[in-house]
Parts: structure tokens; C-alpha cells; sequence
């Protein structure tokens, strides 16, 4: 698995998240691959912190990072 995000299948993959989560949108998201010492993990990054009261980040940043694990085919 590569460290390198594709950013047009990461950018889809964001849009897809966006669609069932819209709520994060004001939130500049974008995915980020962080290397591990085997593989990478796939995280979402903000230009601005999203609220507390927004319980469901976890479920969006699963939603992306799985939308990008089917696009990417891995």
C-alpha cells in the first residue's frame, strides 16, 4: 500500500463522505496517508477544527477513508 494519495480519487472520495455528512463541508477536510512502521493510515485533516457538538467525525472520516480504500482498489 503506498503513502501516496491519488488526489483525484481522494478528492471523489471526500465529495462521496460530503454527500452523507454535509455538516463538515465549512470545514476545509481534506485525506491524508500518515506512514506507519507497515502501511499507512488514512486520516482526515482540517484548516479548521470542527466543533465538539459534531459527534459524528468518525463516522465521516470512515466513510472518506473507506470511499478511498474502494476507489484506490485496495
Amino acid at each position: 500500500m503506498s503513502t501516496e494519495l491519488n488526489p483525484t480519487l481522494a478528492a471523489q472520495a471526500l465529495q462521496e463522505a460530503l454527500e452523507r455528512f454535509p455538516e463538515f463541508a465549512p470545514f476545509g477536510a481534506r485525506l491524508a496517508a500518515r506512514p506507519l512502521f507497515q502501511g499507512v493510515a488514512y486520516v482526515l485533516e482540517y484548516d479548521t477544527r470542527p466543533p465538539a457538538e459534531l459527534t459524528n467525525a468518525w463516522e465521516f472520516q470512515n466513510a472518506a477513508v473507506k470511499a478511498y480504500k474502494r476507489l484506490a482498489g485496495a
